[in-house]
């Protein structure tokens, strides 16, 4: 499934290579989370990207880079990313703070999956080449988990990759350092600070 609502604000131009479509998706994994079914240190785990991952795509957004949620379907196979967004929100308090700063805005596109890696059986590979992106920059939850299943089966198809440390998470640190280093050493990924991205 893949939702976009609204029509997609163009960019500045100088940030475009002559008009062409720009090569650079920023994909945001499962920040879209309830954390009911998490341990219970996810939240805490989770919660000190919401405000880099925040910005990240604020600037991202006015360079004129596509967003892409690509966010757990948590087994509501009748659902639609309205009712995941509504079942995310519900519980109120912190989770309920974390989702709402990293909503997706009526141009972004979302498309939801039903295992860990955004590729699989899922239109995202389509929506990639129809967006022209050949570079991903990957965001959100958990580095040891969804974000490393995503981006072995990117790297697969030959996207470059690019993860952003301080906006992904992990249960535990040494879980995210891991992954990190194995994304990095195996998979070719640069590996970088929010400030750092260079879209």
């Amino acid at each position: 499934m893949v939702k976009k609502t609204g029509k997609k604000a163009a960019g500045p131009t100088g940030d475009l290579s002559n008009g062409r479509r720009n090569e650079t998706a920023l994909l945001l994994i499962d920040v879209l989370n309830s954390f009911e079914s998490e341990p219970g240190n996810a939240l805490t785990r989770a919660w000190p990207i919401g405000i880099p991952l925040m910005q990240l795509k604020m600037r991202a957004k006015s360079l004129g880079v596509p967003v892409i949620y690509v966010n757990d379907n948590f087994g509501m196979w009748q659902s639609n990313l309205d009712e995941v967004i509504k079942q995310c929100l519900r519980g109120g308090g912190r989770a309920q703070q974390f989702v709402q700063r990293l909503l997706p805005d009526r141009d972004d596109y979302c498309v939801l999956k039903p295992k860990h890696s955004g590729f699989f059986q899922t239109p995202l590979d389509l929506l990639l080449k129809h967006l022209q992106a050949r570079r991903l920059v990957l965001t959100g939850l958990w580095t040891n988990n969804c974000v490393l299943f995503t981006a072995h089966d990117a790297y697969m198809r030959d996207f470059e990759l690019c993860v952003v440390k301080d906006c992904v998470a992990a249960h535990k640190h040494s879980d995210h350092r891991n992954a990190l280093d194995q994304m990095e050493g195996v998979l070719k990924a640069r590996i970088v600070s929010s400030r750092s991205v260079r879209f």
